[in-house]
């Protein structure tokens, strides 16, 4: 059912395109630190039009946007698809692509996160090719990067039937605030990271991995840019949803959890990961933790929350239709992709 694009390779070229938001000017040097970084890995970096502008909220219009992701996705030169980082307004572009085309093309790597997961989810349930939820290319301008974020090169350069292991950090970044005052520098990571699960025990599951934003995929569930019922249908082995979202209040992720759990996504599902929430917090009393618990609990749904998923580094990568076995124990988790 899932086809996956070629293994990740030194001397591969990442187009670098802007679907959602561009990148202001003064943030320039960051790009071509990143580029520079990049080409140390010894890839090959193409930037796009739309990177280098950014206007009401967005790159550029959404049909030059359009344009630029469909040439690149049809480049046969091409060999990944890297945003520079995610944005508002991606949903735009939806109803413009060919997916079509885009189904009958090479398969390649479609790799970020935020409001990218708009795209890489909407790209895996229309087109069956499988995509990357991990770090976005800005990031690269990092002048050190963490082991597990960087492990994104290893999870795309998995060879049919290999497996690959990611086991939880030691410490997280509880905040932005220094990362802001030393672009360019690293993450502090200076937090232990603890993985939770929703009955307090340990906890194992395996199944095809589906998710993203949930602010984003909200946006976009229920409508037909969204064919999930489809792709919920082939899947044998029953699915691992992933999940994380930024800004929410509790009362905003019952919100949305809800929505997803009346379409029906979350039956034929083995079990869930859930990233640390940033922003938002409590609504009154209630606590994001009390939302997981009640909305997954009714279904008898295994959860692990405050997992190394999204806004929050460090992040793993994810691969959008990819086998995986989930495991977590006193803190501790580790999630393996299996290319098959």
């Amino acid at each position: 059912m899932i086809k996956y694009p070629k293994p990740l390779q030194e001397g591969d070229t990442i187009a670098v395109t802007a679907p959602s938001s561009g990148v202001e000017e003064e943030l320039h040097w960051l790009l071509h630190q990143a580029k520079k970084h990049a080409e140390e890995m010894s890839f090959n970096i193409v930037i796009g039009d739309t990177v280098w502008t950014e206007r009401k909220a967005r790159s550029t219009s959404k049909e030059e946007r359009a344009e630029e992701l469909m040439n690149f996705l049809l480049d046969d030169q091409v060999d990944v698809v890297m945003p520079p980082w995610g944005g508002e307004f991606l949903m735009q572009l939806l109803p413009l692509l060919n997916w079509d085309k885009l189904k009958h093309a090479r398969p390649k790597w479609i790799l970020g996160f935020s409001d990218i997961s708009t795209l890489t989810f909407a790209f895996t349930l229309h087109t069956g090719i499988a995509t990357a939820h991990g770090t976005n290319f800005f990031d690269l301008s990092l002048k050190k990067m963490d082991a597990l974020t960087s492990r994104w090169r290893e999870v795309l350069g998995l060879e049919d039937g290999e497996a690959l292991t990611q086991r939880s950090s030691h410490l997280y970044q509880s905040s932005w605030e220094k990362v802001f005052e030393n672009p360019g520098e690293q993450f502090v990571l200076d937090t232990p990271t603890e993985w939770k699960t929703t009955g307090g025990h340990s906890v194992s599951f395996e199944g095809r991995l589906i998710g993203g934003c949930a602010n984003t995929l909200n946006i976009i569930a229920g409508t037909k840019h969204a064919p999930f019922e489809l792709f919920q249908s082939q899947v044998e082995e029953g699915l691992v949803w992933y999940l994380e979202w930024v800004e929410w209040s509790a009362s905003d992720a019952l919100r949305a959890l809800w929505k997803f759990k009346e379409l029906g996504w979350f039956e034929n599902t083995n079990g869930v990961l859930i990233g640390r929430p940033i922003g938002g917090g409590n609504t009154k009393d209630f606590t994001y933790e009390e939302a997981i618990h009640e909305v997954f609990e009714e279904v008898n749904i295994p959860v692990i929350y405050d997992v190394d998923i999204g806004h929050m580094p460090p992040q793993m990568t994810l691969i959008n239709g990819a086998f995986t076995e989930v495991e977590a124990a006193e803190g501790k988790g580790s999630v393996t992709i299996k290319r098959v």
